[in-house]
């Protein structure tokens, strides 16, 4: 059987859509006429619909966390008894989603042909990227699927829980700075020129302080559209350079090297890198084509370079260890875990202690920086709106002096 995309008409006159299991498109419209519906249009969900133009839709990937959840119920329905056919099968009816529907027929279709699974799931690279084909893989060589599909759902989530740390932890100062820079540009464009206007129709010298701040006033109430436009065509800028490798590693070897950015970067690729060999390793994946999936996961490209040389020194024949520490761009406690766990064979559980670490230590460290950016924002906004306040004050204080 196959997954077909069928659109159809009710007796009511309403138009339906969704996906259906059959033989040939004319045992859909028969199934489909059992069920008092009029097909309109049936198309084969097969590799050419999906990466079709006009199919663009469909190679949409999946959130972290819906994937996380699919491969989770997929590890519960294998580990009950179920064959792969009908694991997909309960999960297309499962899901409410369409898109997924779409997706999970056309694996089952790949399925049915005869194709293993990681080959199936490898018609859809934007849904199941490499690190989860080759998971896969060595679950269906190894007859242990179902288990290494929970370890897969385990490593999604925890991804997903450290990305959404790291964003929450960002986020308050974010929302003050926003809000810094709103209240400052309101105050500089509308409330100080209303009120010096007060003061200059008295025709006495204002204090420098308020001249300063009515210059500075005028200016962006002059340039403003000037300065979104330049900000506007920065951001165009630098997202066009840094699309070139040697610009965006010369950038990235940039941001390793500031005090605290820099080791949180570290610590976030460290953390990253080493529950995916963990992973990896554990299944059963040679150490070679998990450090070549590995490096994927890297965001930083100096980081991934070094690892790419790794992956060369170890194929000569270096160990892992030392290769690694022959870039200098991991942390020296991760290579000493390594050697630790190729000396007594249990590199698999060294990684995961590595990630562990790794991920606690990168947490002090956002919740030091979120520590010390949120007074620093109110010192400075503060500091801002003081200065404000005194421009606008200090005339007062002198017609006050004149008035006695």
């Amino acid at each position: 059987m196959s997954g077909f995309k069928y659109e159809a008409i009710d007796s009511e006159g309403r138009s339906r859509s969704g996906v259906i299991e059959a033989d040939t498109p004319r045992q859909v419209r028969s199934n489909l006429r059992e069920q008092g519906l009029i097909a309109v249009r049936v198309e084969a969900l097969s590799e050419k619909s999906v990466s079709g133009g006009r199919r663009w839709w469909l190679r949409r990937g999946l959130p972290l966390s819906e994937l996380s959840l699919l491969t989770r119920q997929m590890a519960t329905l294998l580990n009950a008894g179920l064959p792969i056919d009908q694991t997909l099968n309960a999960l297309i009816e499962q899901s409410e989603s369409q898109h997924l529907r779409q997706i999970l027929a056309g694996v089952r279709s790949e399925v049915l042909a005869g194709h293993a699974l990681a080959r199936a799931l490898s018609k859809y690279p934007s849904v199941f990227p490499e690190l989860y084909q080759t998971l896969v893989q060595s679950g269906e060589q190894s007859g242990q699927l179902s288990k290494v599909l929970l370890r897969l759902a385990d490593y999604m989530e925890d991804r997903h829980a450290l990305r959404q740390k790291v964003a929450l932890a960002f986020i308050y100062p974010a929302m003050v700075t926003l809000v810094a820079v709103a209240v400052v540009i309101g105050l500089l464009t509308y409330v100080v020129p209303q009120v010096v206007n007060v003061f200059q129709n008295t025709h006495q010298q204002l204090p420098l302080l308020t001249r300063a701040l009515m210059g500075l006033s005028s200016f962006l109430r002059l340039t403003w559209i000037f300065w979104l436009a330049a900000i506007a065509g920065g951001v165009w800028w630098a997202r066009r350079v840094l699309k070139r490798d040697p610009v965006r590693y010369r950038f990235h070897l940039w941001l390793l090297g500031l005090p605290l950015i820099g080791r949180l970067i570290r610590g976030i690729n460290t953390a990253r890198l080493a529950s995916t060999l963990a992973i990896l390793v554990g299944s059963g994946v040679p150490l070679l084509t998990a450090l070549q999936a590995g490096a994927g996961v890297l965001g930083n490209l100096p980081m991934r370079r070094a690892l790419e040389e790794t992956v060369r020194m170890v194929r000569e024949g270096g160990s892992f260890s030392r290769s690694l520490a022959h870039g200098k761009m991991f942390p020296p406690v991760m290579i000493h875990l390594i050697a630790s766990g190729e000396a007594s064979g249990t590199l698999d559980q060294m990684l995961e202690r590595i990630a562990v670490q790794q991920s606690q230590e990168m947490q002090s460290r956002v919740a030091t920086l979120t520590g010390l950016l949120e007074p620093l924002l109110i010192l400075l906004m503060g500091g801002v709106v003081l200065v404000i306040v005194l421009a606008i004050l200090l005339p007062i204080f002198e017609m006050n002096q004149l008035v006695h």
